[in-house]
């Protein structure tokens, strides 16, 4: 595995120079990018990275670097942890554990 730097920002960059250049988004049951909706079995998760915030609990985010099953789209989606954490269908769940 790559060294990554300990930031979000530092990693997103990181990702970015290997390909992952896309930015989902969780639509509660898939992935969406542009015009791009992936559901869970048209994805891979790669790569995940957590950050967790020194002081503020809002702070703390997860990073996925994703990969569409047909190799054709690669990109990263952050989201936050607990109460901040985005809603979604147990199947996403279960594909982002």
């Amino acid at each position: 595995m790559p060294n990554f730097e300990p930031t979000l920002v530092e990693t997103l960059e990181n990702l970015r120079k290997e390909g992952y250049t896309e930015d989902f988004n969780i639509r509660f049951d898939s992935l969406i990018c542009g015009n791009v909706c992936l559901l869970p079995n048209q994805f891979e998760v790669d790569k995940t990275f957590r950050f967790e915030g020194n002081t503020n609990p809002s702070d703390e985010a997860i990073l996925f670097a994703i990969s569409s099953v047909d190799g054709d789209i690669k990109g990263v989606l952050v989201n936050s942890y607990g109460t901040y954490a985005d809603e979604m269908t147990k199947e996403m769940v279960d594909k982002l554990r």
